[in-house]
């Protein structure tokens, strides 16, 4: 039973973590329009919107070959810590609104990329001990 299982879901791991990546990728992109900073940060703007798209197509990734995505998990908490930062690299005087959801939107993504990494090594290490 437990190896028809494994096959079913093919070894994902992180089943549970596309959705909330997705989410999470999503209100990136779209933060802008629903922070309404597109006129006053154009370039953060921007910056949320390619940053959100590409937090979508991680999430799309995990969904549809997760054994490939395993080694991005880093890059996703990468990700993450230069969401935080960006108000202040790419934008001109943010306001608190705007510090505040690229902070919880990257505290978010840091915390998923951990969870990925620890789902990566733990899979590492029980494919370690088979062989």
């Amino acid at each position: 039973m437990r190896e028809r299982y494994n096959r079913v879901l093919g070894g994902r791991d992180v089943a549970l973590l596309d959705g909330p990546l997705f989410l999470v990728g999503l209100f990136c992109a779209l933060s802008p329009w629903i922070i309404h900073f597109t006129t006053t940060q154009p370039a953060l703007a921007t910056h949320n919107l390619i940053m959100g798209i590409a937090l979508v197509v991680l999430a799309v990734g995990f969904t549809v070959m997760p054994q490939r995505m395993y080694g991005l998990s880093w890059a996703m908490c990468a990700m993450g810590v230069w969401l935080i930062i960006a108000p202040w690299v790419v934008g001109t005087g943010p306001d608190k609104g705007i510090i505040w959801t690229n902070a919880v939107i990257g505290a978010l993504t840091i915390l998923l990329g951990l969870v990925a990494a620890a789902a990566a090594m733990k899979k590492r290490g029980r494919s370690s001990q088979r062989a």
